[in-house]
């Protein structure tokens, strides 16, 4: 949820002390379009930007929707000073959310046309502030947001294993977690994958593996009977190895690139008569 705070840093940071700037009269209409094709997100924060402004927001696509250039994604009335204030915040949130959604529809589809059952989930490497607009635009563009925070699952790294060994590591965090919460544990070699499994790892990562090794990996786990464990490929993929990876039989490819690297969407938005 969006709160009253987090929309106030974002207006003041642009707005400033003293904004002449946007001091224009009267009433007017604005219609926020996109400049080219791709996946809408970020609707709603732009939406309570407004609200918060005191603008009226009279339509809005829903996220997720495949607009072309000329397709209007809010439609807006009020104070022309209020929806000149709201413009850059709510063009740069849409364009940034759009991106990521549209970044991660490609991914999507590059991997549902290896095999339907591959999910293509985002990181935490997210932009700091903008975690929760990232990952609902990872939604919005068909993917999975992975864990959302440090709470939502342990994750098993090369720290943890350098420090107490793979499986002292699981054992450790084994015996603090929840019922509720899994634990993933990231190995490195297709050896490791099997022994990770047995050691009571409930997702297991194949961290910088090139898709032969994550092959070889997932065969190794059916093999020693861990065919119920899920697998994840990590590690740099970008859009062009996909399907690829999708191909390996691998259950979710996770992708830094769908938050931290995605090109905004061109949007922008225009005020008075069409």
């Amino acid at each position: 949820m969006l709160t009253t705070t987090q929309i106030e840093r974002w207006l003041s940071e642009d707005v400033g002390h003293h904004d002449v700037t946007n001091q224009v009269p009267g009433e007017t209409t604005g219609r926020l379009v996109a400049k080219e094709t791709g996946t809408a997100a970020g609707l709603e924060a732009a939406t309570a930007v407004f609200d918060y402004l005191g603008a009226d927001v009279l339509e809005a696509v829903d996220g997720g929707t495949r607009v072309d250039p000329g397709d209007e994604l809010l439609v807006l009335e009020g104070p022309a000073r209020t929806l000149l204030r709201g413009e850059r915040v709510a063009v740069n949130l849409v364009g940034h959310a759009s991106g990521v959604a549209t970044s991660t529809a490609e991914a999507v589809a590059a991997a549902r046309a290896e095999r339907d059952e591959v999910r293509i989930a985002a990181t935490r490497k997210t932009t700091p502030g903008l975690r929760g607009i990232e990952k609902r635009a990872v939604v919005a563009g068909g993917g999975d947001t992975h864990r959302l925070d440090l709470s939502h699952m342990v994750m098993v790294k090369d720290n943890h294993v350098a420090e107490m060994g793979l499986e002292g590591a699981i054992s450790h965090f084994r015996e603090r977690v929840s019922f509720a919460t899994k634990i993933e544990v990231e190995v490195e070699s297709v050896a490791d994958a099997p022994q990770a499994a047995a050691a009571g790892a409930d997702i297991v990562m194949l961290d910088n593996m090139a898709p032969a090794a994550v092959r070889e990996a997932v065969a190794a786990l059916e093999e020693a009977g861990h065919e119920d464990v899920l697998t994840e490929a990590s590690g740099g993929i970008g859009l062009e190895a996909v399907p690829e990876y999708a191909a390996t039989g691998v259950d979710v490819i996770s992708m830094g690139s769908l938050t931290h690297s995605a090109p905004s969407l061109d949007v922008s938005l225009y005020t008075g008569e069409p």
